[in-house]
């Protein structure tokens, strides 16, 4: 019912085990954990792949798993010491060149014992048919009753980061390296939480350097995660040094080599150890151009707010502020997105978004992933877009260049809902 991380297969284990396992094997510091594969009891995989997504309100996550499930959980856990881990989906239709489902199913961090682990298995399960991930298939290059209907479950040991982030490694020799990095455990950077630290190498070895506004920092704390702030001497001090900045390039082409094509690889430096924590293929390219996050004192009058190129392409329309799911009923088709950072539940938004401006975030963040698949222009990390930018004002966002410029109320009357 369990198969070790080194062992794992994508046909068996889903994209993101199996790309681990391929690492890891090939001698990649991977940390080490196991699998709960598609070939469980059909009763218990069951329960998410043979209902519907249309049964709103119901989880399976409080379905008891079988014995003989939570016993091998059990054994998998002692194999590895007990150890705090991270439970993470891993399925069928994740980390494809098609599609890179970033964000879109559930992960746990810090997950300690077999009752805990269960629990978290069967949540990650239950996430396959969640209105986010729906949403996604419905939306990207794989059928939501094809690729997407198959999840298995990775169980690592957590690795109790220094400093994580992002890298995008270029497919061809001597191309540039974009590394995004921040303080602590890496959903600070993926979800969007912080702006990062970015680090533009090129083939020639020169970096470009531009450091974020590192607000907070998660860490382990026992049985679960913590959101610190960050000490003003680190908010303001460069995450990597000249050294790691190298090796993290080197290791990028390491795995551009083992896996083949531009590869987009969450990294987390303890000591002095980079682990992968998962490599994909880059499903669409970034931006060509990176300039420094906007200053925090910028003046909404000046007509022209300057952030992060997060995604090509300009719209302009009506500026719809969101600060979290009680605001998604005010989203009509065609409005701007601007919100302190974008949440992967908030995937079924980007169907109708026009444009996305976020405070926080980097160009390697789920959300801007998810946005250059859709093709939605987003300039991301404007610091106070939501209460510089008028709710109602007609904005444009230029993912291209990074800027958001204002304009004056709209009086059109408001459309119907959108249905997210």
């Amino acid at each position: 019912m369990i198969i070790p991380l080194v062992q794992a297969e994508r046909e068996t284990c889903g994209g993101k085990a199996g790309t681990l396992g391929m690492l890891a094997r090939a001698g990649f510091a991977v940390p080490d954990g196991f699998v709960v594969p598609f070939g469980v009891p059909l009763d218990v995989h069951g329960l998410v792949a043979r209902r519907p997504a249309a049964e709103p309100g119901r989880s399976d996550a409080g379905v008891p798993l079988p014995t003989s499930l939570v016993d091998a959980l059990a054994r998998g856990l002692r194999a590895l010491g007990d150890p705090p881990v991270a439970v993470r989906s891993s399925a069928a239709g994740e980390d494809t060149a098609r599609a890179s489902a970033a964000g879109q199913h559930e992960s746990f961090l810090a997950v300690q014992g077999p009752d805990a682990v269960a629990h978290a298995v069967r949540t990650c399960w239950a996430s396959l048919h969640s209105p986010r991930a729906t949403a996604y298939r419905r939306g990207s290059a794989q059928d939501a009753s094809d690729d997407g209907a198959s999840m298995a479950v990775l169980v690592q040991r957590l690795v109790d980061a220094d400093a994580s982030g992002v890298l995008f490694a270029p497919a061809a020799p001597g191309g540039t390296t974009e590394i995004e990095a921040s303080w602590g455990l890496g959903p600070s950077v993926v979800e969007g939480r912080v702006t990062p630290d970015s680090y533009r190498v090129r083939g020639d070895g020169a970096v470009e350097l531009t450091v974020g506004l590192k607000g907070t920092r998660l860490d382990r704390r026992g049985p679960g995660v913590v959101a610190t702030p960050v000490g003003a001497d680190d908010r303001d001090r460069p995450v990597l040094d000249d050294t790691t900045t190298r090796r993290l390039t080197h290791l990028g082409q390491r795995v551009v080599e083992a896996l083949g094509g531009a590869q987009d690889v969450e990294w987390a430096l303890a000591g002095e150890t980079l682990w992968i924590l998962q490599a994909r293929p880059v499903t669409a390219d970034l931006p060509s151009w990176s300039p420094a996050p906007a200053p925090p004192d910028q003046d909404p009058g000046a007509g022209v707010l300057t952030g992060i190129p997060g995604s090509r392409g300009a719209a302009t329309g009506p500026a719809r502020i969101v600060r979290d799911a009680s605001d998604f009923s005010r989203v009509r088709p065609g409005d701007v997105l601007v919100c302190p950072f974008t949440d992967p539940a908030w995937t079924p938004l980007l169907h109708v978004a026009a444009g996305v401006v976020t405070e926080t975030g980097g160009v390697l963040s789920h959300a801007a992933i998810v946005a250059r698949e859709r093709r939605i222009p987003a300039v991301l990390g404007v610091p106070g877009a939501t209460t510089s930018i008028p709710d109602g004002s007609i904005v444009t966002v230029d993912g291209s260049s990074g800027t958001v410029t204002t304009g004056s109320s709209t009086s059109t009357p408001p459309a119907p809902p959108a249905n997210t």
